[in-house]
C-alpha cells in the first residue's frame, strides 16, 4: 500500500522517533509498504518511518541502480565512521524541491537489526553511506534544510537521488 509521505514543516519530522520494541506482524507490513512507497516515488532511495508520519526506528534503502537490493533496518545505530568527510548534494521525500550540499563521513558502519529480528552489520562508503547517514538523522528529527548550504546549479545533478 503507498503511504503518504508527510513533507516540511510538519512537526512529526521534528520528534525523536522511539525504538522498537518487538517485530510485529505490523511492522513487517510498514516495512514492505514504505519500500514499495520508496519504488513508487521514483527517485527515492531512502525513507524512514517518519516520514510517513511513524514515530519509530527503522528506515528502509536502496540504492543500487537496478532497484532490487532493499535494506530494512530497525533500531539503527552509527557504530564508527571515518575522519574524511565528504560535502555532496541532497535532495530529500520530505522536502520536495530543496537541494543543499551536505557533509557526511565518507565511511560508516551501522547496527541495526534485520526485520527477522537478527543482529546485522552495514560496513558503507559512497552513496550508501550518506543515505544510512540522512535516514538516521530522520530518526532523531533532523532534516537535511538544518545541515545543508545552498547547492549551486552545476552540483545539484547530484541529488538526483532523493534519499
Amino acid at each position: 500500500m503507498l503511504l503518504p509521505v508527510i513533507q516540511q514543516p510538519d512537526p512529526r519530522l521534528r520528534e525523536i522517533s522511539a525504538p522498537v520494541e518487538k517485530i510485529t506482524p505490523e511492522l513487517k507490513k510498514l516495512a514492505a509498504d514504505m519500500l514499495e512507497t520508496m519504488y513508487a516515488l521514483g527517485n527515492g532511495i531512502g525513507l524512514a518511518a517518519p516520514q510517513v508520519g511513524r514515530l519509530c526506528r527503522m528506515f528502509v534503502c536502496d540504492v543500487s541502480e537496478s532497484r532490487d537490493q532493499p535494506r530494512i533496518l530497525i533500531n539503527p545505530v552509527l557504530a564508527s565512521h571515518n575522519q574524511e568527510k565528504t560535502k555532496r548534494a541532497e535532495g530529500c521525500l520530505s522536502c520536495r524541491g530543496f537541494e543543499g550540499l551536505v557533509e557526511r563521513y565518507a565511511k560508516v558502519t551501522v547496527r541495526a537489526l534485520a526485520l527477522d529480528g537478527k543482529k546485522m552489520t552495514v560496513k558503507a562508503d559512497g552513496l550508501l553511506a550518506r543515505c544510512l547517514q540522512h535516514e538516521l538523522d530522520h530518526l532523531d528529527g533532523i532534516i537535511i534544510m538544518d545541515k545543508a548550504e545552498p547547492a549551486p546549479p552545476d552540483r545539484q545533478d547530484d541529488a538526483k537521488k532523493i534519499i
